[in-house]
């Protein structure tokens, strides 16, 4: 098997001398032997922690949603949780550990590229490498998948133009080429700073628009670290939303020792609705969260612990838990005030919430 390091010059030289960002960070990230491929995944000994990492109330107030939904719909038969980018399954196991009566007769398909990941999701679902079916009655989440799709980015030089990466003398380089600016009408800032940045999002668009599309009834759910607008991350230091990360710490230069961190950004909302529209509604995940009831279950939580304290079971324990996994959720300078958006079927306008 290549190296992350020989797959991108075989790729460079195939290309003619250079690869656009987003291809390195596909090569990086997926490749043969990229970070999400071999090591790289969430977790406390992972490289970075997701909500449903901190413990089992997310996936509780998902199952929640779940359940409303499809109430909503009429209970239908053929209701499937599709789980976009599920990395090694955590949200799939405290979903189920939610016990979500939609799931009675419906489908929770976990959706992962990585098959060292795919080969840690639980029992009781379906695990796929791609999802294929194009008529979904049900729901689709994408938690904290957007700001790992491969990106283009584009540097301010006087004018808007593209990085590529080239590979001289055992490194890998940025240099600037033309920038395609066809489909960015309104996205990119008419000026903006020498050397600004901004990340070019739309094979994250792309794939939120594809599967809106496949959406017969139902909603989508999409929740990330979000910005509202792509010239506001134009005023911005890049080094502010284009991080990398390795063992719950920031890593190196994103062009460094490809392969063994991991490369994100942030999503830009206004890059998503240029290409899918408006979503139902946009909120921060603690007010989210709020919607689902996490409230509810943690005065559950904080009941049965004050009841079994004097002889508290494992169960008890795991009600005490959700108080301080709560804190972490709701933290407004953390896990709180990520974005989550939401979009129904276009045939299907979901009610207000």
């Amino acid at each position: 098997m290549r190296s992350v390091a020989e797959e991108l010059r075989d790729r460079i030289d195939a290309a003619g001398g250079s690869l656009g960002f987003d291809e390195f960070m596909e090569v990086a990230l997926y490749g043969e032997s990229g970070f999400y491929t071999t090591t790289g995944r969430a977790g406390r000994r992972g490289d970075f922690l997701t909500s449903p990492e901190v413990g089992p109330l997310f996936g509780a107030v998902v199952a929640r949603l779940l359940d409303d939904e499809w109430d909503r719909l009429g209970r239908p038969d053929n209701f499937v949780v599709v789980d976009l980018g599920a990395g090694p399954g955590t949200l799939a196991r405290t979903v189920l550990a939610g016990s979500p009566r939609c799931l009675h007769a419906g489908r929770y398909v976990a959706v992962e590229i990585s098959p060292q990941q795919r080969a840690q999701h639980p029992g009781g679902i379906e695990s796929l490498a791609s999802f294929e079916e194009d008529s979904i009655t049900g729901v689709v989440i994408a938690n904290e998948l957007l700001d790992n799709i491969p990106f283009r980015l584009a540097v301010h030089d006087g004018i808007w133009r593209e990085a590529r990466v080239i590979h001289e003398r055992g490194r890998f380089l940025e240099i600037l080429g033309p920038l395609d600016t066809s489909d960015l009408d309104g996205i990119l800032p008419t000026s903006a700073a020498l050397g600004a940045r901004v990340p070019l999002q739309s094979r994250a668009a792309e794939l939120v628009d594809d599967f809106r599309g496949r959406l017969h009834q139902g909603r989508l759910v999409v929740l990330d670290y979000t910005t509202p607008t792509t010239p506001g991350l134009a005023e911005r230091p890049w080094r502010s939303w284009l991080r990398t990360y390795r063992h719950h710490e920031r890593g190196a230069h994103y062009l460094a020792e490809p392969g063994t961190q991991d490369i994100t950004a942030e999503v830009a909302i206004d890059q998503l609705i240029h290409r899918v529209g408006e979503p139902d509604a946009v909120r921060t995940q603690a007010q989210w969260l709020g919607r689902w009831g996490i409230d509810d279950l943690v005065e559950e939580g904080r009941r049965i612990w004050t009841e079994q304290a004097a002889s508290p079971g494992l169960e008890a324990v795991r009600m005490r838990s959700r108080i301080a996994e709560s804190q972490a959720l709701l933290d407004p300078e953390g896990l709180g005030a990520f974005g989550v958006l939401e979009w129904s079927a276009r045939s299907d306008r979901i009610r207000p919430a």
